[in-house]
């Protein structure tokens, strides 16, 4: 038995064990490929449960009530309130917690109505390597993430989606990532990011990670180092017209390329303490 299988059996073991479960659901390849394993093992007694917030883009609520028909798991829409939390607002290093405290208070009043104890997500190996604080929340809300608990990376994970017949997705994350810290979030500015992100995955595709951080009248675009080459093409001039369209007066590629923002958040922790 290779060692992923290993991993699979182990995973599929636990899920059996716990009998019913709710998936905090994304309807990214992680979210996906545990809400398939889950409702393949306890059928009607699993749900997948996506947050419908400013923080998300319409087309992953899409992508997601797509995911979960095919799947063929139950799937609830909620709509999360962590604008109401000046916490969230205010966009300290921390910000993520006040996002996942929300998200799990919510999950658990829904799990509580459905007479359901365990709230899954689908946090893995390789998630331990960036700096989350939303992981405080997932500690003080019992929520479970069996990806982790069996060792299965990112490259498990995409592995198993391919031997389950799941669509592998570039990782994502809430548009609130993509202002800088400390400076207030907004559901205008979450929505001016949405539609830069939505112009560069034209022009990228959908497979890329690529964010789109937002400073004012400033968009750094940040993409993988191989993805440059692209720039040089002549799509370059328009792709520079639709941004400013929407309200940028200065283009910018970020020479580091993509660096997760809890990276980003490690360093300012130097100075200042979350």
């Amino acid at each position: 038995m290779t060692a992923l299988n290993k991993k699979y059996t182990a995973l599929r073991k636990k899920i059996l064990n716990l009998k019913a479960a709710v998936i905090a659901f994304s309807g990214g390849t992680d979210s996906s490929v545990l809400a398939k394993i889950v409702f393949d093992c306890l059928g009607k007694n699993s749900i997948a449960v996506t947050a419908k917030s400013a923080t998300y883009t319409s087309s992953e609520l899409k992508e997601a009530t797509k995911a979960a028909k095919l799947i063929g798991i139950k799937h609830i829409v909620i709509e999360t309130g962590e604008f109401k939390n000046e916490k969230f607002i205010n966009n300290p290093l921390n910000r993520c917690y006040w996002c996942k405290r929300e998200l799990f208070i919510k999950l658990k009043k829904l799990a509580r109505a459905h007479k359901i104890k365990n709230i899954l997500d689908g946090t893995n190996l390789d998630d331990c390597s960036d700096v989350r604080p939303g992981f405080a929340a997932n500690k003080e809300f019992n929520v479970i993430s069996l990806f982790l608990e069996c060792s299965l990376t990112k490259k498990d994970i995409r592995q198993l989606a391919e031997r389950l017949n799941i669509s592998v997705k570039a990782s994502n994350a809430c548009l609130a990532s993509r202002i800088p810290f400390y400076e207030r979030i907004t559901p205008l500015k979450l929505a001016k990011i949405e539609k830069a992100e939505n112009i560069l995955r034209k022009y990228f595709g959908n497979k890329n990670i690529l964010r789109a951080r937002s400073h004012n009248d400033i968009l750094r675009i940040e993409i993988e180092n191989k993805e440059w080459t692209k720039f040089g093409n002549s799509g370059i001039n328009n792709l520079v017209k639709k941004l400013k369209k929407i309200g940028y007066k200065y283009i910018t590629v970020d020479l580091e390329g993509y660096v997760p923002a809890g990276l980003r958040a490690k360093r300012m922790a130097h100075s200042v303490k979350i």
